[in-house]
């Protein structure tokens, strides 16, 4: 196996894990399911790697593969293959203060959208231009903006239901 291309993956993981944990957190319903999605993604990374050719950014590349891989993940046929080793910094369930309460309700609220809709909030969420945001989803600009404002206006809604 190349060694070199091992290493450069591993950089780029590294760099981008992130944005890999954000999809997989924002998916998923507990740290099992994150942890099954994100090595389901790393396998679909290893395995488009080579054919990666820069066309698009690495962060843009990433965001649709992993978006991809969650949106048609069957979860009974996840399986379990060892991938490389990472460490997380952050454990998204133990902090209590209000901010992160905040967050919890609001991912809670993006969670009940359909999954284009969540996967567009969520690129919005990480400051991805629309053309970007396009770019990922396979849609116009134009579109994305029109839909993040129904979206919003959906997240509102719901907030005032609650």
């Amino acid at each position: 196996m190349n060694h070199d291309k091992e290493h450069q993956f591993e950089l780029l993981v590294r760099q981008h894990k992130r944005t890999i944990y954000t999809v997989c957190y924002m998916f998923s319903h507990d740290k099992a399911e994150i942890d099954d999605l994100f090595q389901e993604i790393l396998i679909r990374l290893w395995n488009g790697f080579d054919h990666y050719e820069g066309r698009s950014t690495a962060q843009t590349w990433i965001y649709r593969v992993a978006l991809n891989t969650a949106i048609n993940q069957d979860k009974k046929e996840r399986r379990r293959i060892e991938t490389v080793p990472l460490t997380v910094d952050i454990d998204p369930y133990e902090a209590d203060d209000p901010s992160t309460q905040q967050i919890r309700d609001l991912y809670d609220r993006i969670s009940r959208l359909d999954l284009i809709d969540r996967s567009l909030i969520l690129l919005w969420l990480e400051g991805i231009s629309y053309d970007e945001i396009g770019a990922i989803i396979g849609i116009t600009p134009n579109n994305v903006g029109v839909r993040l404002s129904r979206i919003k206006e959906k997240l509102v809604k719901m907030s005032k239901n609650e």
